[in-house]
């Protein structure tokens, strides 16, 4: 019974593997032929919810679907946006499932993120696998991303010295911190934990193309501001 179950897992995540064929660039392309799509005819990139239906009837098309999360993990965590499985057939790996709650209008900024985890922080990079659903019943990207063994969370003075490092500097106290080219938000020390290595793995930062307009997105999407003060 277990050897089938297994049998059952290894062909749900044999999506897995196609990442190296370009299935995230697969995905993008075609959210992106929807906007252009609804940008055309309405003259608005307003289509994010009319994106993910899409997105769905693709992943079930290209076998990239899972019906199920709990046959590949087991629930651990609820984050702002992802909820996050450990894997029961690799405990190297966990599953998250993204509701693209920081995109905005469209899901530009959600292929934008991935792309710029993997560049920034290669060692906490994505696995794009497809699409799933959540707890509470909403269409999310799944994703795997390396398990990180940690001592603890970092401090915030080590998050700091280490965007130094990196080349970014702080904006609004600290809010974010930019390079004029990549905007990050939410490097909290939640996010952040420091490996037995002793290395920074930035677990689950919001990155954003630099521009101001970003800052305004994520204000109106994170639950940090969702209450007046």
């Amino acid at each position: 019974m277990n050897e089938n179950r297994s049998k059952r897992i290894s062909q749900k995540i044999k999506c897995r593997e196609t990442q190296v064929n370009g299935l995230l660039e697969k995905a993008e392309t075609f959210a992106r032929r929807v906007l252009e799509s609804i940008q055309a005819l309405a003259g608005t990139t307003a289509c994010k919810g009319v994106q993910i239906a899409r997105l769905k009837e693709w992943a079930i098309d290209n076998g990239c679907w899972v019906d199920s999360i709990n046959e590949l993990g087991t629930f651990v965590d609820r984050g702002s946006e992802n909820e996050v499985y450990m894997s029961k057939i690799d405990n190297k790996l966990v599953y998250k499932l993204n509701d693209f709650r920081y995109s905005d209008d469209n899901l530009s900024p959600f292929f934008f993120r991935l792309k710029a985890q993997q560049i920034l922080f290669p060692d906490c990079s994505y696995t794009f696998m497809g699409f799933s659903i959540n707890r509470n019943g909403k269409i999310c990207a799944l994703l795997t991303q390396q398990y990180v063994i940690s001592e603890r969370e970092a401090t915030e003075d080590e998050i700091h010295n280490e965007f130094l490092k990196l080349g970014f500097h702080p904006e609004m106290n600290g809010e974010y911190y930019t390079n004029g080219k990549y905007d990050i938000f939410d490097a909290s020390p939640n996010n952040v934990l420091v490996g037995i290595d002793g290395n920074l793995y930035f677990i689950d930062t919001i990155i954003y193309k630099s521009n101001e307009v970003n800052l305004s997105v994520y204000k109106s999407q994170s639950p940090k501001y969702s209450t007046n003060g």
